[in-house]
């Protein structure tokens, strides 16, 4: 009998934003149908952690959350580092795969004009990063910021059946969409990508032609409980 895979770790970020009758929608990418992962399939922004996102030097960089709390928050004995980088490893691929970032600046204050300046430079790295070209450690200690690690909301746990030849120990998490910003339509990544309610994307599913890996149905039908953006957003205290 052939040995099942070991689960490797994973973040997922579930993005979503409030729409214009006081429900709410979530950004779905497509992944290249070239892809050995997934391909062409629809799922949310993520992937594995690294090492690197729980290293001494990578914690000093993040606010909102202590290894301690997200151990608590996880509900395993695992090391609290090693935890608190399932929380990094979500804002990173979130930076990385679509462009929306949850950095705060190490500074006192920032003008208008040198923000924009900053968004500029961080478009052009996040290309370096997801190269592998950068560490980002040091992009965030290079512009001198830090990781918000309070914008996500822990929500979900799932670990890919034995059968698959590839599996992952996924933590999935909700954020709001900062209202300054918004995900690319396409990139390295992304074929293509979408917003739309739950139940909308729940039938196209139905209808088959919108294909969704069982994790992301899981998700999505949770959330379709919720009937309103301000119900969500209160439920699992979006900022």
């Amino acid at each position: 009998m052939m040995q099942s895979a070991i689960p490797l770790p994973a973040s997922t970020v579930v993005l979503i934003r409030p729409d214009q009758n006081h429900g709410f929608e979530i950004y779905l990418n497509r992944r290249p149908k070239q892809m050995d992962t997934y391909g062409g399939a629809y799922v949310f922004p993520g992937g594995r952690v690294e090492e690197s996102d729980w290293s001494t030097g990578m914690i000093r960089l993040t606010q909102g959350l202590t290894p301690v709390e997200a151990q608590k928050k996880l509900g395993v004995e695992d090391r609290p580092e090693r935890c608190l980088g399932y929380w990094v490893a979500a804002v990173r691929e979130l930076f990385e795969e679509v462009g929306i970032h949850f950095f705060v600046s190490q500074r006192n204050s920032e003008t208008i004009s040198s923000q924009h300046k900053l968004f500029d430079r961080m478009a052009a790295k996040r290309m370096s990063l997801q190269r592998g070209e950068i560490d980002f450690a040091d992009l965030l200690v290079s512009e001198r910021l830090r990781c918000d690690l309070a914008r996500l909301t822990y929500f979900f746990h799932r670990i890919t059946p034995e059968h698959y030849r590839v599996r992952f120990d996924t933590r999935f998490y909700l954020a709001a969409l900062p209202p300054d910003q918004s995900p690319l339509d396409a990139a390295e990544e992304v074929s293509e990508s979408v917003w739309l309610s739950p139940k909308a994307a729940l039938d196209l599913a139905q209808a088959d032609n919108f294909p969704l890996m069982p994790p992301t149905l899981m998700v999505l039908r949770s959330l379709s409980a919720h009937g309103t953006w301000e119900e969500l957003r209160d439920t699992y205290n979006l900022r």
